[in-house]
């Protein structure tokens, strides 16, 4: 592209807007490719890992989870990284299978509800938790609770059935 005809002040500020941009464009960052592993641990920058099993086998888990949802929903807002983010499916409630929970989750549930639906809205705006779930086909609606544990460690039990 031609300088413009604006004499040497007009071609030293093309010079010059031309130097920077080249330094602009040469220090910017590459962009982020995925590590070899998998595209899903590429993709929320964790470990996403899965479990199966009924409600009845993870029903004291999943009931102090629920229990502590309130105290948790600011970690969730907080979370930005986890070393590995585990979800539970419990697949005997999932509502496709129509299926139910057992009578003290629900009861939890359903004293606790107003919690969950914020739960779920916080999921859905944090980028680690949401991408997670994704990757595994939960929808925020089939979260039932969320467990933090220590080394960076997030559970997630989810109403559902685990993709095929």
């Amino acid at each position: 592209m031609p300088a413009p005809k604006q004499g040497a002040k007009g071609l030293h500020r093309f010079i010059l807007a031309f130097a920077m941009s080249a330094a602009l464009s040469a220090t910017s960052p590459a962009p982020a490719q995925a590590p070899a592993g998998s595209a899903d641990s590429a993709i929320v920058g964790a470990d996403v890992q899965q479990e199966e099993a009924t409600a009845a086998e993870k029903e004291n888990k999943v009931l102090d989870a629920i229990g502590r949802t309130a105290e948790n929903l600011g970690a969730v807002r907080k979370t930005t990284w986890a070393e590995r983010v585990e979800i539970v499916f419990l697949s005997d409630a999932a509502r496709e299978e129509g299926g139910g929970l057992p009578p003290k989750i629900a009861g939890s549930v359903k004293q606790h509800e107003d919690e969950i639906v914020q739960l779920r809205q916080e999921i859905e705006a944090n980028a680690l938790l949401f991408h997670a779930i994704d990757s595994r086909r939960v929808l925020p609606q089939d979260v039932l609770a969320v467990e933090f544990e220590p080394a960076g460690r997030v559970v997630i039990y989810a109403a559902a059935r685990p993709p095929r």
